[in-house]
């Protein structure tokens, strides 16, 4: 028969004690790591702002041609690095050397044009010079005329008294009419040749006016074949489609052979290096929010952490700017914290570093501590 044994009290005893310490122990570590994180809590982690809805950015453009052809040439490959200013892809440009050609003789005609305009009118100048010397000579001839007739007609009354009080001779009396009728002849043609030459001049005037109104007119068709030639020049030179700045290439849609029209977009070119991060904090976490202060990036790509600056806080909720944004004028609200971008702009890395790529997942923590202090 198995029979019950007794435990031995002082074995119990001994148990019991080193359990009571065992439970102080793990108390005493318990109260100590409470007290530490407390302590941490209140000297750093109540100050730090987290958020898990952050992704990298970068403000990346579709390149496109801005003018129509077929392609002759791809110049780069997918997730190739260009820089600012390289030939991505090149068009068929012999269509627009001949327009270019067409432009540049029909500006070459017009400069042709205004240069033989003001000859001519270097011509109306000097027409004009000439004829107010005609026109002085013509003055000079009817003062001398005018002069000639005072004279005839002084001798012809003083001839006409003397024949009168028979002084002088009838012979003598007919010699004066004469002389003064001559006088008074040359006077008309001397008033008149002085009225043909000051039409003249009026009549190159105009002339003059005319050219001025055609070199006016002809200075604009040069402008505007200056301005064909420009956008002929332009057009050329598009025809070669370039990296607007430094970045990699994606998104290759373009292929040789294909015929491409303004505005299609061929493919990207994203600036990894001008990457920064896009994180949505809660309203209720912004109050200490200021642009300046300093943040720390984990990226889930590389499980390491990035250094940061807020630079900027979005002027409204993500919502505000939303194709559709909520109506919330209606019976059935319901409240939503809502969540603002605030843009954070990297450090540059290290030489030789992993970039962070457009898309990537971050967690993102703000140190307000300074906000804090300065509020």
């Amino acid at each position: 028969m198995n029979q019950a044994v007794s435990p031995d009290p002082q074995i119990v005893s001994v148990k019991l004690t080193r359990r009571r310490q065992a439970i102080h122990v793990l108390g005493a570590a318990g109260l100590l790591a409470v007290l530490a994180y407390g302590g941490y809590w209140w000297s750093s982690a109540r100050f730090f702002e987290q958020t898990d809805d952050a992704y990298v950015r970068a403000d990346w453009a579709p390149v496109s041609a801005r003018v129509a052809g077929y392609v002759t040439e791809v110049r780069v490959a997918d997730n190739a690095r260009v820089k600012a200013g390289d030939v991505l892809v090149r068009l068929d440009d012999r269509d627009y050397r001949q327009r270019l050609r067409q432009a540049r003789a029909q500006q070459a005609a017009s400069a042709a044009a205004v240069q033989a305009q003001q000859a001519h009118l270097v011509t109306f100048g000097a027409q004009l010079d000439e004829q107010r010397q005609a026109i002085a000579r013509a003055q000079a001839e009817r003062a001398a005329s005018e002069g000639e007739a005072r004279r005839a007609q002084l001798d012809w009354q003083r001839y006409r008294q003397l024949a009168g009080q028979q002084a002088a001779s009838a012979q003598r009396l007919e010699s004066a009419t004469a002389s003064r009728v001559k006088a008074q002849a040359l006077l008309r043609g001397a008033a008149a040749e002085l009225e043909r030459q000051q039409a003249r001049q009026q009549v190159l005037s105009s002339q003059r006016q005319q050219a001025r109104a055609d070199l006016a007119s002809r200075q604009a068709a040069l402008e505007q074949a200056e301005a064909e030639l420009g956008l002929a020049e332009n057009a050329l030179a598009d025809t070669e489609i370039r990296a607007p700045f430094d970045g990699v290439v994606g998104q290759r849609k373009v292929r040789q052979q294909q015929y491409v029209t303004p505005g299609l977009p061929l493919l990207a070119v994203v600036p990894v290096a001008q990457a920064y991060v896009v994180a949505n904090y809660k309203e209720t976490q912004l109050e200490h929010l200021r642009p300046g202060q300093r943040v720390t990036l984990e990226v889930d790509t590389f499980g390491r952490h990035w250094q940061g600056t807020v630079d900027s806080v979005s002027p409204g909720s993500g919502a505000v700017f939303a194709l559709l944004p909520p109506d919330n004028a209606t019976g059935n609200f319901t409240k939503i914290v809502q969540r603002f971008p605030v843009r954070i702009q990297l450090d540059a890395p290290p030489a030789g570093e992993a970039q962070l790529l457009p898309g990537m997942s971050v967690i993102a923590t703000v140190d307000t501590r300074e906000a804090r202090h300065g509020s």
